[in-house]
């Protein structure tokens, strides 16, 4: 009787949260149909520059979002996502502009920086047990503090495409004839990170310490060690997101980055990964950062301003989190 009653509320579990998925697409191609129609058609705009726009815009929003897909689906949270890699960002320019190293050593040193800071996080919430929010809240403000004392407070630059070392923007973002190279980098990060999630221990174990951290523990599995990887693997990922956001805009201030995990959170909810831990995906979590990319882009076309974009957007992480808590609630009511 009891695996009966398991069953059902596993495919029940399982119908809900691909309804929730399929909304969400819904709701993404509403959007691209009503910002291209009222925001590009209506103005003789090029719709392809809409497209490209777009693109530009979730890469770095991606990458945030894919890496704390999996911090979300433990339980935990990460608040330090943006300063981290604006932090990233400051040192590989401050490499490249006033240490005159090659590019390619500031391009990795950007990955250095926000590994170490991935790991310092994972050090916080699994080895001192820090709750999530209090340990990556004062990341947060390390990493804005270090970012802006290593550039001397001084805006980077990083270079064009005309300049020496800009070959790194058509190697991650597009070439000089406009290809958007940076949607292939962005596919295949995805492919690991699904690959990492769904057909490896590290994404098991993810699951099961989201879904219930105390009974992992006592099944075997090393949770603090777990953690500190899935911080890790979240670090790497934020560094891919330092090296596409100077890509895309080039100019990279200090003190700058806060705010910016919000959208990178927001997607993944969005996404349906639950706040609660335990479930998640990253297939949603990729439909979220095309609704946050699709929203920042389009409600600029349609000549929204800019206090207003923001307020909008916030209406919808609201909403999105909201759904979190129904989808929580129901699921709670069909197990009792």
């Amino acid at each position: 009787m009891g695996g009966k009653s398991g069953i059902v509320t596993n495919e029940v579990g399982v119908k809900r949260f691909d309804l929730q998925k399929l909304l969400t697409a819904a709701s993404l191609v509403l959007l691209l149909v009503f910002f291209m129609t009222y925001g590009y058609f209506a103005r003789g705009l090029d719709i392809a520059s809409f497209s490209v726009n777009i693109l530009e815009s979730a890469y770095y929003i991606g990458f945030l979002a894919i890496g704390v897909t999996f911090i979300i689906i433990t339980g935990g949270i990460d608040l330090s996502l943006g300063t981290v890699m604006m932090c990233g960002a400051l040192v590989g320019g401050t490499a490249f502009n006033t240490w005159h190293l090659p590019m390619v050593v500031s391009l990795i040193l950007i990955l250095v920086t926000t590994t170490l800071f991935g790991l310092l996080n994972g050090f916080l919430v699994a080895r001192l047990k820090l709750p999530p929010f209090i340990a990556t809240l004062g990341t947060m403000m390390i990493a804005q503090g270090f970012g802006a004392t290593i550039a001397n407070v001084q805006t980077q630059r990083f270079p064009t495409m005309a300049d020496e070392g800009g070959w790194f923007k058509q190697v991650f973002l597009r070439t000089q004839d406009g290809v958007p190279v940076g949607i292939i980098w962005f596919l295949v990060l995805f492919v690991i990170a699904f690959f990492l999630l769904n057909k490896t221990r590290f994404g098991k174990y993810t699951f099961a310490i989201g879904s219930n951290a105390e009974a992992a523990r006592l099944s075997g599995i090393n949770t603090q060690r777990w953690l500190f990887l899935i911080y890790m693997v979240s670090g790497i990922f934020i560094g891919f997101a330092g090296i596409l956001y100077a890509a895309t805009f080039t100019t990279v201030i200090p003190m700058g980055g806060a705010g910016l995990e919000l959208q990178g959170i927001a997607a993944v909810v969005i996404g349906g990964t639950s706040l609660s831990g335990g479930s998640g995906s990253l297939s949603g979590t990729i439909i979220g950062v095309f609704i946050m990319a699709t929203l920042k882009v389009g409600l600029m076309a349609v000549g929204i301003p800019q206090q207003l974009q923001t307020l909008l957007i916030g209406v919808v992480v609201v909403l999105a989190v909201m759904m979190d808590i129904y989808r929580q609630n129901s699921a709670n009511r069909i197990k009792s």
